[in-house]
């Protein structure tokens, strides 16, 4: 099996919405029909503006009202991953890891696991410590205290043991976006980024490169010169 990397770089949500339900389908299929899966694929994107709900969020924790959103050009998904309502925005990496977990014999637990571990590898790099918090996916600063916040979110999808959705680590993102909503649901923690923790400049090409190689290597990948991040 081999792990296909896509950088989409700035890409519409619902545009990369339709590409990877297309994509998980055919998965699905295959794994229905018995048949391998041949090829993983790990989407690195960025989204203009945009908030999303899962399937069981609130839709009192978006903040805004529709004209509002809508004069700034703020579009609103309620979609079928799990987790609350967070909000995508420029200078976030997003990944959407579309992966047989079957074939790497992980759980859906261990899973979110393993994500949460590739941020925490990833941060470490910029002297960030990130944290796991009981109850509340995603990774976090000072975990347990009351300076409590997240710096990445997280909700996925998954059937037969093929995944969809994963998650959104704050690099340079304008942290305004997130006064739109209760992120996460939570009304009482802070959202962060790598900028914000470290007080300086970062590329997020970086953030993408290094992000990239700690992911495939929890999923037992090694990254060959085909994959141009």
């Amino acid at each position: 099996m081999t792990l296909n990397i896509i950088d989409e770089g700035e890409k519409d949500y619902g545009e990369m919405l339709d590409k990877q339900r297309r994509l998980f389908l055919e998965m699905v299929d295959r794994k229905k029909t018995g048949l391998r899966i041949e090829e993983e694929t790990l989407f690195i994107v960025e989204h203009p503006a945009v908030i999303t709900l899962g399937k069981h969020a609130s839709e009192a924790n978006v903040l805004s009202n529709e004209e509002n959103l809508k004069r700034r050009g703020i579009q609103v998904y309620r979609i079928e991953r799990g987790g609350d309502v967070t909000y995508h925005g420029p200078g976030q990496l997003v990944a959407y890891p579309l992966i047989d977990l079957e074939a790497h014999r992980l759980g859906i637990k261990d899973y979110v696991n393993l994500l949460e571990e590739a941020v925490i590898l990833t941060i470490a790099e910029f002297g960030i410590k990130g944290e796991r918090v009981a109850g509340a996916s995603g990774v976090w600063i000072d975990a347990g205290t009351d300076r409590e916040r997240k710096i990445c979110a997280l909700g996925v999808k998954c059937s037969r043991y093929v995944t969809m959705h994963g998650l959104a680590l704050n690099v340079n993102t304008d942290l305004d976006g997130f006064r739109l909503i209760n992120p996460c649901g939570f009304t009482d923690k802070g959202v962060t980024s790598i900028y914000a923790e470290t007080h300086k400049d970062v590329d997020i090409r970086v953030v993408k490169r290094i992000f990239v190689e700690k992911l495939s290597a929890l999923l037992g990948y090694f990254r060959d010169s085909s994959n141009k991040i």
